[in-house]
């Protein structure tokens, strides 16, 4: 018997090839093939005869196959497959372009309705690239001749294949799905049941039946998320944690001693942190800051704070690269305060398992020393108090790294780090206290998004930048101007500077699910543009090349000579998205800029404009059609990461803003974190469901549904 749980394994005909491509769409269940939502409708509900059709007309005909053919156009390199269809008055014909395999579906004689837009070629009048469907009395209509769902798709699984899945697993399981929300929240909210809302948001008698159904769904995801979140809250009121009072003369003396002045910004925000710190019960706090807005050194005041009322910080990032440099920065503003620091990063369990290791970095010669003898107990592993703080990878909540008086956890780029995980940190699971958390981003959040994720978190904002820093100026160069950015890019190294070339691929030749190479042609690829640049473009120049697929100290070897200016030019991947820091690069130029998120964009052009020089980043696209010419525009418009994370919202909608693809968020409540009208009451209504019952008890839905929902959405 299926269920919402049914795992897609168990699904006729999905072999491993169709269960690797749902996977890459986030499918492994029955219920999420019947959640993955169409982004979009195709109206094919205007079914006329052949005599009446117009040309531009999207519409649907009806009638019999009287031929069909397929050739090669060797002219074009095309196989085009042409059907002549006849209904009693008129006929038509139909044009396939690479789909050979028409021709054994579609056979003379068969009855078929066709979809698609009417045009006129050198032969008449034609239907380009019709959807298809055989008439079937006993069968209603999937694709064709109505509203039809297209869905978002990955290569090799099409909008058609899902419709037909989602429909046989509909018909199967009539009558059996069990509801999902309370009756009481259904009845007055005036929503549909879960069955209905599945059959109009897959399968639309009309557009505004479709749009109620969402709205359910819509309200039902944020229902989640705000109880999900509420009840965090509500847990985290309960736990208790080091009160630590504010050593005013410390940070004081602290704030004076940097070769800097601090934001305004960064004053509020260091304030609300330790004012925070000075509660009982553990601080709970996301410092969203712009790239370079300077959140490491906040964090840094909060960090000795903890330290002079003889506790201990973690401090955790989620790459060795920006560990490495969260522990340059925090060595050197910290140095003077006779404070340990300390760098562990491991790959994996085997790292500990010969003997726990630690690591600092001497900033003086940029070569990794060990830690001095006696800071760990090589007996227990525990972390003497001497070592004040300690920064790494996902490596300190490794079971074997226990510290002694632990009392604040800094977590950079992972916003989801519960009170299980700060237990873990202490080093045994009925801690008394629970440290305080301070949660670091540099991927700006639109405001609707977190209120609504973030709920359970107080914001601090680092919106200014430090004093000094120049605009960088952003410019879409044209496929015709690209010898002047690179005469432009000869010039500022002749100066002395450097530049970042970013492109979305390693190499042009990557294998597809089933093992074969995809070829893409209009992708720049890091290996191929790395050979041109050397070898054509700039041939007396000092070239460098860095992706994923490097060793870890090949890519620090890289990294060191890039930093000591042994390198003019260094062509990567997105792996200098986060973590580097090359005060002496004034030059992003970004290919295939449309590929990458405007977040994303926003985080390369951040690596550049980090010192008092003039610096630059340049967008190349290939394909500069409407959608991304208005993002790259916001590019050249907006500096703020906030401004542009609100225009991304606005643009591009649901689903694509980065960073919310890897919370795996659905795509409808993405569309709905538009509407704050609604976050808000749906807020209300999460707060007056846990006032009556906070555990859930009298809703066993919502309390099932709040249960999986961390792992569904990769909170954590």
């Amino acid at each position: 018997m299926l269920d919402l749980f049914t795992p897609i394994e168990n699904l006729t005909g999905v072999g491993t090839v169709l269960q690797r491509r749902l996977k890459k769409l986030g499918i492994k269940t029955v219920g999420d093939v019947l959640f993955h939502f169409p982004h979009r409708y195709e109206d094919f509900s205007n079914v006329l005869p052949i005599s009446e059709v117009k040309i531009n007309q999207v519409c649907t005909v009806h009638g019999k196959i009287m031929e069909i053919n397929t050739e090669r156009t060797w002219k074009r390199r095309m196989i085009v497959t042409t059907a002549l269809v006849q209904d009693e008055k008129a006929a038509i014909a139909a044009t396939w372009f690479n789909q050979p395999y028409l021709e054994k579906i579609l056979n003379p004689g068969d009855e078929v309705f066709l979809s698609g837009k009417v045009a006129l070629g050198k032969r008449g009048v034609y239907l380009s690239n019709p959807s298809y469907e055989k008439s079937d009395p006993e069968k209603t209509l999937t694709h064709t001749a109505g509203l039809i769902a297209v869905y978002p798709e990955t290569e090799g699984l099409s909008s058609r294949w899902l419709r037909s899945v989602i429909k046989r697993l509909l018909m199967q399981m009539k009558g059996g799905l069990r509801e999902t929300m309370p009756a009481k929240l259904l009845k007055e909210n005036n929503f549909m049941p879960l069955e209905k809302a599945l059959w109009q948001v897959h399968f639309p008698d009309t557009l505004e039946l479709a749009q109620k159904a969402k709205k359910r769904f819509s309200f039902e995801e944020l229902l989640y998320i705000e109880l999900f979140v509420l009840r965090e809250r509500l847990k985290l009121a309960k736990e208790h944690a080091v009160a630590i009072p504010l050593k005013l003369e410390v940070v004081q003396d602290f704030v004076g001693s940097l070769p800097f002045k601090l934001t305004d910004d960064q004053r509020k925000a260091a304030w609300q942190i330790l004012k925070d710190l000075e509660k009982p019960r553990p601080m709970n706090r996301l410092l969203q800051g712009d790239v370079g807005s300077g959140k490491t050194v906040v964090a840094a005041v909060a960090a000795l704070n903890i330290i002079k009322a003889g506790y201990q910080v973690a401090f955790m990032a989620p790459t060795e690269i920006l560990a490495k440099q969260h522990f340059q920065t925090l060595y050197n503003v910290l140095k003077g305060f006779n404070v340990g620091v300390g760098l562990l990063t491991g790959k994996d369990d085997k790292y500990f398992s010969r003997k726990l290791k630690n690591e600092i970095i001497d900033v003086s010669n940029q070569k990794l020393m060990k830690m001095i003898k006696g800071e760990i107990n090589e007996y227990t592993g525990k972390l003497d108090v001497k070592l004040n703080i300690l920064i790494g990878t996902h490596a300190l909540i490794q079971d074997k790294v226990k510290f002694g008086k632990l009392a604040l956890v800094v977590v950079d780029e992972q916003h989801r780090f519960g009170v299980a995980q700060r237990a873990r940190l202490c080093g045994q699971d009925n801690q008394k206290n629970i440290p305080h958390l301070l949660s670091m981003t540099a991927t700006p959040i639109p405001r609707t998004l977190a209120l609504t994720v973030f709920g359970d978190l107080d914001l601090s904002l680092v919106e200014e930048m430090p004093l000094g820093r120049k605009k960088i100026i952003t410019k879409i160069i044209e496929p015709e101007k690209r010898q002047e950015a690179y005469d432009f890019i000869k010039k500022e190294i002749v100066s002395g500077r450097q530049a970042f070339v970013i492109c979305p691929r390693i190499e042009k030749k990557e294998l597809n699910d089933e093992g074969k190479i995809n070829m893409w042609s209009d992708v720049k690829a890091v290996e191929e543009e790395f050979e041109k640049l050397s070898k054509q473009v700039f041939p007396d120049l000092k070239i460098g090349i860095l992706h994923g697929r490097m060793k870890s100290k090949e890519k620090d070897r890289i990294m060191k000579e890039f930093k000591a200016k042994k390198i003019d030019i260094l062509v990567s991947t997105s792996v200098v998205e986060v973590g580097i820091d090359i005060p002496n690069a004034t030059v992003m130029m970004i290919e295939g800029a449309e590929r990458f998120g405007l977040a994303q964009l926003h985080q390369f052009r951040g690596r550049v404009g980090r010192a008092e020089h003039q610096s630059y980043c340049f967008l190349l696209t290939t394909q500069p059609d409407q959608l991304n010419r208005e993002r790259l525009k916001a590019m050249v418009k907006f500096d703020s990461g906030f401004k542009l994370a609100e225009r991304d919202l606005e643009i591009r909608g649901p689903g694509d803003i980065t960073g919310v693809r890897q919370w795996g968020i659905p795509d409808l409540m993405m569309e709905s974190l538009k509407d704050l009208k609604l976050i808000e009451q749906t807020r209300e209504i999460a707060k007056d469901i846990l006032q009556e019952d906070s555990e859930l008890k009298k809703y066993p839905e919502l309390q099932e549904k709040v249960k999986t929902f961390r792992e569904k959405i990769h909170l954590e």
